[in-house]
């Protein structure tokens, strides 16, 4: 073993110097698309009569959740160990609202943060003797179980205008925490606009200037009303994704998409690119209404990012959206395109959530259907296309059958020996062909392989982009016939 003092070989100091160097370069550019990560399996809806959730994931190992209740007139709280778990958890309510003044009605949006070693809670609320008069509140508590311990009321965000103000929400990028709302801001003919700003020695603080981040202007932001609000922070592969919602709060709620470069003045408007169209929308094929109001947290194994929002699961409302209370708290998992931007995909049907089955041997590929024909493909960016739910086999039997996610009740079957997407036709041939022996990988273990039901030795395979049931033998066949689930 070579001393400290002893003098490095040549080859060594290039081989450090080079280290350091790639190091460094590696530091500059932006980091890599999120890795391929396992499946999910969750079952939606997640919470009934809960909406705008907010989940969060603490150190101590525990999910909480809190969300706008019916009756908007108190905050909940409930944790568990696992997303599922929250389901079933039992609810504290912390805080209930005023009986006269400010913060005595329309308790809105909850958020729980924690900062500084204290949990917080960001919520809108009006008053009683003017339920719109809606702004932003903060509460503390010091309790390492926010479930316990005691809140006190911080009071009210200040704001450049005193005008309805609510939505917010904080993040840290940079090593400075910022604070992001939605508001009516004078001279604007809008009913809310994204807003951001630095946070000061407090976290009910704001200081510095404020940045008007979007305006809603395009057509899907501005039917019913004209709202951008709920802004919620991703941060992935070197850029800052923010969230927001969109329109009136029935099926025209959608989320609109907010992108920065994790190294640009986050202060500065030209910093933000706006995508031009949704991107989470009402989708009738699945039966998923208005969805919105969201927040992101990651899986049970810490390996992927969870979009949690509300919807309902039906479009048309009696009456005014807001006093209808079946809006419920949804999660599914969030992908990642080749170049790091989400891919949230669509509202999955109510129901165990869908999975994706990349090819073993061919690591970007992904099983889809495209013109009702099931193929492999890279880069599959209608994310729906390559999604499907392992069910019960049609034909029962311990077999499996693979629904597609936004064509609700048609299923990988196999004809002529081909893969294709039919509907169910209730016959026992489409059951028989649609059903499969689901088997550990037959290249990887980790992995699966589909044996068709009605014809022991063929198994689902790839084969020059396309699927089939044929016999494996050699290695290769092997693993076009492994899939890994994610």
């Amino acid at each position: 073993m070579t001393s400290p003092a002893a003098p490095r070989p040549a080859g060594l100091v290039r081989r450090v110097a080079t280290a350091t160097v790639l190091a460094v370069l590696a530091s500059l550019l932006p980091a890599a698309p999120a890795p391929a990560a396992p499946a999910v399996n969750h079952t939606n809806p997640l919470v009934t009569q809960r909406a705008d959730p907010h989940i969060v994931r603490h150190t101590d190992g525990y999910y909480y959740l809190t969300a706008t209740v019916p009756e908007y007139d108190r905050i909940v709280l409930r944790r568990a160990t696992t997303l599922q778990g929250l389901s079933t958890a039992p609810e504290t309510t912390i805080w209930r609202r005023h009986t006269s003044g400010e913060m005595s009605a329309h308790i809105w949006a909850p958020e729980i943060h924690f900062i500084n070693g204290r949990w917080y809670v960001y919520f809108a609320a009006g008053r009683a003797d003017d339920i719109w008069r809606i702004r932003m509140y903060v509460l503390e508590n010091s309790a390492a179980n926010p479930l316990g311990g005691s809140w006190t009321e911080r009071g009210r965000i200040t704001t450049p205008w005193d005008t309805f103000a609510l939505d917010a929400s904080t993040f840290v990028a940079g090593g400075v925490r910022y604070l992001t709302w939605a508001q009516q801001e004078p001279g604007i003919a809008t009913n809310s606009n994204l807003y951001l700003a630095r946070m000061g020695a407090d976290p009910w603080t704001i200081t510095g200037p404020v940045t008007r981040l979007t305006v809603p202007t395009y057509d899907w932001e501005t039917r019913g009303f004209r709202v951008a609000e709920g802004p919620a922070v991703i941060q992935r592969n070197g850029r800052i994704f923010l969230t927001y919602s969109a329109s009136a709060t029935d099926a025209n709620y959608c989320l609109g998409l907010l992108t920065a470069a994790a190294t640009a003045d986050l202060l500065n408007p030209a910093s933000w690119t706006k995508s031009p169209t949704p991107v989470f929308a009402s989708n009738a094929a699945t039966g998923q209404y208005g969805p919105g109001h969201n927040s992101f947290t990651t899986s049970d194994d810490g390996q992927s990012d969870i979009l949690v929002y509300h919807d309902r699961n039906y479009r048309d409302i009696s009456g005014d959206p807001l006093n209808d209370p079946n809006r419920r708290t949804r999660i599914q998992k969030l992908y990642w395109n080749a170049d790091g931007t989400p891919n949230f995909g669509i509202p999955v049907p109510d129901g165990a959530t869908p999975v994706r089955l990349r090819s073993h041997d061919l690591a970007a590929n992904f099983v889809r259907h495209f013109a009702y024909r099931g193929r492999v493909e890279p880069n599959v960016t209608n994310l729906a296309d390559s999604q499907f739910r392992i069910v019960t086999g049609l034909a029962g039997a311990g077999s499996v059958s693979l629904e597609s996610t936004n064509f609700p009740g048609h299923y990988l079957r196999h004809r002529n020996y081909e893969i294709h997407l039919e509907r169910d036709d209730g016959s026992a041939l489409f059951r028989a062909d649609a059903s499969f022996v689901r088997r550990p990988g037959l290249a990887d273990g980790a992995g699966i392989s589909l044996e068709s039901g009605n014809f022991p030795g063929r198994y689902v395979r790839h084969r020059t982009g396309l699927l089939f049931i044929e016999p494996v033998g050699t290695a290769a066949e092997r693993g076009s016939a492994t899939f890994h689930l994610e």
